[in-house]
């Protein structure tokens, strides 16, 4: 099979687009940077491609508030290409930081409704802008199809299932944040279908890999410590912290010292496990 095409969205104020292109580009993809207004134009076409990528950074200056911008050009201008994108069996999306902003106010996280907001990101309880590693715990039966001990595309047996993914630290990742609304916050009956739909992903953790509400491990404030969410599918996710950032293991500001030590890049399986699933799509 050709290498999957992925699609990095970028739009004036987005600066991860660079290491998110890099970071599929390593794990096995054909990705491209293409900005909005070339979708906009026709000149590309998200049909074309397998995977879509919403990066972080500040679009449009987060004037009005985060992501809601680009999500309002989303939802009104490429309503009908995310549905139809959204319902092959061969793609999925992920949004990182300002991309989980973006994907929370189009709809698209958790429920795929297009158009609908259910939850939001809001401002850090810290009332400042984060910026730091923290320690995130995977949860084992979480929906997400590559976020598991998968080697072929996401397809989970129960055993895999009930296990730590072994790029982990027993389901324990570190990833750098930095953000100044990254509070996921909803109603009580919208966070219990979230929770009850095993949609939570990550969970801001403290060292032994329990969730946490303590600062600065948990840098915002989330409710019940959500870190990222994906939908029904397993084929979204969204998250507040940037796995392109640790794709190599000396990325990590104290590789040589963690224990346990770090045995690899905790960001790069992530990319991977995009490109195995739609291979095996």
């Amino acid at each position: 099979m050709k290498k999957p095409k992925v699609l990095v969205l970028k739009t004036d104020g987005t600066n991860c687009d660079e290491e998110t292109f890099f970071a599929f580009k390593l794990a096995g993809g054909d990705p491209k940077i293409v900005h909005v207004n070339e979708l906009r134009s026709k000149k590309e076409n998200l049909k074309n491609y397998n995977i879509l990528a919403l990066p972080g950074g500040f679009s449009y200056g987060d004037d009005v508030t985060s992501g809601k911008i680009l999500a309002i050009e989303l939802s009104s201008f490429f309503s009908e290409e995310l549905k139809e994108f959204i319902e092959r069996k061969d793609t999925l999306i992920i949004g990182i930081c300002n991309g989980f902003q973006v994907l929370v106010r189009t709809g698209l996280l958790p429920f795929r409704s297009i158009g609908k907001m259910h939850a939001t990101l809001t401002n850090n309880d810290s009332g400042k802008f984060e910026c730091r590693w923290v320690n995130l715990k995977i949860e084992k039966n979480n929906r997400c199809v590559f976020l598991q001990n998968t080697s072929d595309g996401g397809r989970l047996n129960n055993r895999e299932a009930m296990t730590p993914p072994r790029w982990t630290n027993n389901g324990v990742v570190s990833y750098q944040i930095a953000h100044g609304e990254g509070k996921f916050f909803a109603n009580n009956e919208t966070i219990k279908k979230i929770e009850e739909g095993s949609l939570v992903c990550l969970r801001y953790a403290d060292e032994n890999g329990n969730k946490t509400f303590e600062y600065p491990k948990n840098p915002n404030g989330s409710i019940n410590a959500i870190a990222g969410i994906c939908d029904i599918t397993g084929r979204i996710l969204g998250l507040m912290p940037h796995p392109e950032r640790f794709i190599f293991k000396h990325h990590h500001p104290n590789w040589r010292r963690l224990n346990p030590p770090v045995g690899g890049p905790q960001g790069l399986p992530i990319f991977k496990n995009m490109i195995n699933y739609v291979k095996n799509a």
